[in-house]
C-alpha cells in the first residue's frame, strides 16, 4: 500500500499555562492512497484542528506528521507554504473562492503560483470543468453561481495542482439535497477513476453514508475507525 497520511501521537493543546484543554488528544492515523474517509464526531471534538493541522495550516504541540513520508512538522513557515501549494488541495464550507474572478480564474490562480505555463493551464482547467460538469460556467464569476455550482468550482480549484490528497472541511453544509448529492457523485467518481484520496471532517450524514472509512473523535480522541462498505460502493461491486 501506499501511504499519504501518517500522523503519530498528535496533539494540540490550548491554555497550556492555565487549565491545558486538548483539542487534539494523541492521536495516531494513518491514511493510504486512494481511501475516502469521513472524520465524524460532535462539535468541538477536534475534527477541524486535526484536519488542519493535517493540512500544515497549524502545527501540533506534539507529535509528527508525514505527507508522503515528509515530515511537515519540521518545516519552517515558507517550505510549509510551498508543500502545501504543490501537495494538498483544500475544499472549504464557504467556497472561499475569490468574487473577483471568474470560475476559470479561480482554479487557474493556483496554477499560477506554481508556474505553470498557459498552455498547460488552460488544458488543465478545460480538463477538470469538463469533469465537473461545468464547461459552460467557465467565465461566470461565484455571484452568478449557486452555492453548489461554486463548491463544484472549489472542488476543481483543489485539484488544480495535482495535490497527494484532498481535505474538505464540512463541504456539503451550505448545500442543498441535490447539490451535496451531485457534489458527491463527482468527488467519487474521482476517488474512484483517478485513485484521488479524499478526507472530509463533517456532520453530514449524507458524506458518512458514502464514506467507504469512518473515524469518530470525541473530546480530542479517536474513540472508533470503522472500514465500511458504503451503499454507492455496493452497487458498483453488484454492476462489476
Amino acid at each position: 500500500m501506499d501511504t499519504v497520511i501518517d500522523a503519530h501521537n498528535v496533539s494540540k493543546v490550548y491554555n497550556k499555562d492555565t487549565i491545558p484543554v486538548y483539542a487534539v488528544n494523541n492521536v495516531h492515523l494513518h491514511l493510504e492512497r486512494g481511501e475516502f474517509t469521513a472524520l465524524v464526531g460532535p462539535s468541538g471534538s477536534g475534527k477541524t484542528t486535526l484536519l488542519n493541522m493535517i493540512g500544515g495550516l497549524d502545527k501540533p504541540d506534539e507529535g509528527n506528521i508525514y505527507i508522503n513520508g515528509q515530515d511537515i512538522t519540521q518545516l519552517s513557515a515558507n517550505a510549509l507554504i510551498d508543500f502545501r501549494l504543490r501537495n494538498i488541495g483544500f475544499v472549504f464550507q464557504s467556497f472561499n473562492l475569490i468574487p473577483v474572478l471568474t470560475a476559470k480564474e479561480n482554479v487557474e490562480f493556483i496554477m499560477q503560483l506554481q508556474k505553470i505555463k498557459r498552455k498547460d493551464r488552460d488544458a488543465r482547467v478545460n480538463q477538470l470543468f469538463k469533469q465537473i460538469d461545468m464547461e459552460e460556467k467557465l467565465n461566470e464569476r461565484p455571484s452568478k453561481l449557486s452555492g453548489g455550482q461554486q463548491q463544484r468550482v472549489a472542488v476543481a480549484r483543489a485539484l488544480a495542482s495535482k495535490p497527494q490528497f484532498i481535505l474538505a472541511d464540512e463541504p456539503t453544509a451550505n448545500l442543498d439535497t441535490k447539490s451535496a448529492s451531485n457534489l458527491l457523485d463527482i468527488m467519487a467518481r474521482l476517488n474512484k477513476e483517478e485513485n484521488i484520496t479524499f478526507l472530509f471532517s463533517t456532520h453530514d450524514q449524507r458524506v458518512i453514508d458514502r464514506a467507504r472509512r469512518v473515524i469518530t473523535l470525541v473530546d480530542g480522541r479517536i474513540v472508533n475507525d470503522t472500514s465500511v462498505v458504503s451503499t454507492s460502493h455496493m452497487e458498483d461491486k453488484l454492476h462489476n
